[in-house]
């Protein structure tokens, strides 16, 4: 018999009169769900300005990655998806490709030299699976890169192609660490050297003939940029000298050149190595 401070059937709830009060309640176990790459994209139809035909870019969903961190080049990496898969549009129909910010923005004379340079010769593959592989996004990169040499696109679209193109190869190379394919990750690891190098020099170019913004960066961003950038290939004068032009800078606000003390600090670890 409960007692009375248990006497539940005076409210209808006799069903807990013979209960264990101190009974952990049992929780059922919800089955885990496979997170794929493919929930984090939608498919976007894009006009070609080249071929005024559509085709089906994938796009990251708005907001739907979590950012885990930022590499100190300013390379954001995301929870499940590498973004930088997904920064180029191809166009299907003709072979058009580039950063999709710049995807719309061609003169005519820009379209005729795309057909006559790039559509006329280049020969596609299709891929038809849900995501873009690290081996597709790489093509992607390269016929972007093809397209703005050929439409003779200014210095600092070219340099941020390749800086784009060395954020993909770093984290195609971090996709096959621990998988014994030490060959394929030195190979991807030189490409990457090769296109910040690229990157460096293009922007660094372009400081001598272009004005600000710059692929939509202000100039404490793009200085910042190349001195990590310098860091990364080891030019170290230039990463300590472009640093120091920050921070004695009165357009840098405070939040950057706490950032760039952070950069010098990292700096001075490898100058001392």
């Amino acid at each position: 018999m409960a007692g009375f401070w248990q006497n539940f059937s005076k409210l209808g709830l006799g069903d807990l009169e013979d209960a264990d009060l101190y009974e952990e309640a049992k929780v059922e176990q919800k089955k885990s769900e496979t997170i794929k790459e493919e929930d984090f994209l939608l498919d976007k139809v894009v006009r070609c300005p080249v071929c005024d035909q559509d085709s089906t870019q994938k796009i990251m969903k708005t907001g739907k990655a979590k950012l885990i961190s930022t590499d100190r080049d300013l390379r954001p990496k995301y929870e499940h998806v590498d973004f930088s898969k997904y920064e180029v549009y191809q166009c299907a129909c003709c072979g058009y490709a580039a950063l999709a910010k710049d995807f719309q923005k061609l003169s005519l004379k820009q379209i005729t030299m795309i057909q006559e340079g790039i559509c006329s010769k280049v020969v596609l593959k299709r891929y038809d699976d849900p995501i873009y592989s690290y081996e597709q996004a790489v093509e992607r990169h390269q016929l972007a890169l093809a397209c703005a040499m050929v439409k003779r696109a200014r210095v600092s679209e070219k340099a941020y192609i390749c800086l784009k193109s060395a954020w993909l190869m770093r984290g195609y190379a971090e996709s096959l660490e621990g998988q014994g394919k030490t060959a394929k990750v030195k190979e991807i690891r030189d490409a990457e050297r090769d296109y910040l190098e690229k990157a460096y020099h293009g922007f660094t170019k372009a400081l001598t003939e272009e004005g600000f913004p710059m692929c939509g960066m202000n100039e404490p961003t793009i200085d910042y940029l190349l001195a990590a950038v310098a860091l990364e290939i080891n030019q170290i004068d230039d990463a300590k000298r472009l640093v120091s032009k920050i921070m004695q800078s009165t357009q840098t606000n405070p939040r950057a050149k706490e950032k760039a003390r952070e950069l010098k600090e990292e700096i001075l670890k490898a100058e001392k190595a």
